[in-house]
């Protein structure tokens, strides 16, 4: 079967995430957390290479054992905006080649808001589905959130291919309900994936740039 859609992930995708790590070590400072930027740094770097489980426990668990999650995740909204400035600039290239062969979702763990900056930064007329968190009433890693959307998408699984940031988060669960998954490296990806972790996956790419002919290999490999 061919490849319909392309649903891409917001942060590390087609945001730079140091927004998000940025806005829990604010959170985690906010509520009585005592580290240097460097510790925060270095065991935002050991998730990132683990690629097991939610960022945000793992942080609070190093830096305030106990902390209360929800509160530190609406302490944590206050700072989570993307500004214009965050947006790769290979995002609107990407979009502009894809549009004109595939259709284009967005499968993202985000509050609703993020719909608003899309719009401001000329994004949101790309896509057609929006699997967002926040709007649907469950997120990643469920799967759940990939089949709704492969479902609003009226297209079977192995139609669709899933771009993201997260080999436990995107990669994983996409691949559960019958998705293609090309992994994302960059963001809250490794700086260096092990041979292991890229075997998950159906492709691997470093920029966005590289997405057009990623998606045409795995367009090739469907019909062959």
């Amino acid at each position: 079967m061919s490849i319909e859609i392309v649903f891409l992930d917001i942060g590390g995708v087609m945001y730079d995430d140091t927004v998000y790590a940025r806005a829990w070590h604010r959170a985690l400072r906010d509520a009585g957390a005592r580290f240097t930027d460097a510790e925060f740094d270095d065991e935002y770097t050991r998730a990132r290479s683990a690629q097991a489980g939610s960022f945000r426990r793992r942080l609070t668990a190093r830096f305030l054992p106990g902390g209360d999650l929800p509160e530190l995740e609406r302490l944590a909204a206050r700072y989570w905006h993307y500004p214009p400035s965050a947006l790769y600039d290979d995002v609107i290239p990407c979009l502009e080649e894809l549009h004109g062969s595939h259709r284009l979702g967005v499968i993202a763990n985000q509050p609703g808001e993020v719909r608003a900056a899309m719009r401001r930064d000329g994004l949101d007329g790309y896509f057609e589905v929006w699997g967002v968190s926040d709007e649907l009433g469950v997120g990643k890693p469920d799967p759940a959130l990939f089949e709704l959307s492969v479902k609003a998408a009226r297209v079977a699984p192995d139609a669709a291919v899933m771009v993201g940031d997260r080999l436990d988060y995107d990669m994983r669960p996409a691949k559960r309900v019958g998705m293609r998954a090309i992994w994302m490296l960059r963001g809250e990806a490794p700086d260096d994936p092990t041979p292991e972790q890229l075997a998950e996956t159906d492709g691997a790419i470093r920029g966005l740039a590289e997405l057009a002919d990623a998606v045409g290999r795995l367009g090739r490999t469907a019909t062959a």
